[in-house]
């Protein structure tokens, strides 16, 4: 039987925990936070119930029964296959963790960091098994959304990043390798810039918040359930790929002269797109609409396991 310890139980920590129960693999909690840690089993147990509601999940008790808590960070790693990290997202507290993974673990556990930004050389260059160490960014909530960001250090073992493949894809995640170290990867470098135009779009008045999101949720974002960019643009128009960038360059070009500046984040823009957005909503409200996503989710999830790829 293989295990994995996730080391932070919190919103991703408990994620991560659904998705390994379920794929049938032993899982051990840690986090520092005690309240945090004892909530956890309770929580991972729910989203295995609700993912067994959508057909997702065959056994949800017989998963949650191979989640425990551990009573250290020794105890959790001891002999795992994999340590999945999902601690503060602070250079500092990367580099004294994986010093401390790096120590405990057996030699050929992989250690895989969760973090949205920070590439893996900036917190493992000194470490005696850095060869062993890479990013695994998941996308929030993992268990639903099953994209994982494979990025090593330029010391990272090539067979490590293809052993964790294997793992991810055997847990049903898809794994994609990012083949060289970019802040952010790959999916927050294109939701970065996919926020500057709507966050420039916004703030000068060219269109509402509400109305950019129904642009996205009722437009692109319904192919881009199913498609990606490149995809998109070979089916839009009629000689594929080459006949969408002699059709349509001229203006990507003319947008790409202009692009959005920095400044769309500073204070002054981001008063603008809240007075437009209306009131902030309260954390029962947040959490309301959070399960609702995920309800959602699991559904469009079920939906294209169903259809045939």
């Amino acid at each position: 039987m293989s295990t994995v310890a996730i080391v932070g139980s919190g919103l991703i920590g408990r994620a991560w925990a659904v998705v390994f129960a379920r794929a049938g693999w032993d899982v051990r909690l840690a986090d520092t936070h005690r309240d945090t840690l004892e909530a956890a089993p309770a929580l991972v147990r729910q989203g295995l119930e609700d993912l067994a509601g959508h057909g997702l999940v065959a056994d949800p008790e017989a998963a949650a029964s191979r989640v425990t808590v551990a009573g250290s960070l020794e105890e959790a790693v001891r002999d795992v296959d994999l340590v999945q990290e999902n601690g503060p997202e602070t250079l500092p507290m990367k580099r004294l963790l994986f010093a401390e993974l790096d120590r405990l673990t057996r030699p050929d556990t992989i250690l895989a960091s969760s973090t949205s930004a920070i590439v893996a050389s900036l917190f493992t260059e000194n470490l005696a098994g850095r060869a062993r160490c890479l990013v695994a960014h998941p996308v929030n909530p993992p268990h639903l959304v099953p994209i994982v960001e494979l990025c090593g250090a330029p010391w990272t073992d090539p067979a490590v990043i293809e052993r964790a493949k294997a793992i991810y894809e055997a847990v049903e995640q898809v794994p994609i390798i990012v083949h060289k170290e970019a802040e952010g990867f790959v999916l927050n470098r294109l939701q970065g810039a996919l926020l500057a135009e709507a966050f420039r779009l916004v703030g000068e008045g060219v269109v509402s918040p509400q109305d950019l999101d129904k642009t996205i949720k009722d437009g692109l974002g319904l192919r881009w359930s199913f498609l990606g960019p490149f995809e998109t643009i070979e089916l839009n128009a009629p000689g594929g790929i080459p006949d969408y960038c002699a059709r349509y360059t001229g203006f990507y070009r003319r947008v790409s002269a202009d692009p959005p500046s920095p400044t769309v984040w500073d204070a002054e823009n981001v008063a603008r797109i809240l007075a437009a957005w209306g009131d902030t909503p309260s954390r029962d409200e947040l959490a309301r609409k959070s399960a609702w996503r995920d309800r959602r989710l699991a559904a469009l999830k079920a939906h294209k396991r169903s259809q045939p790829t």
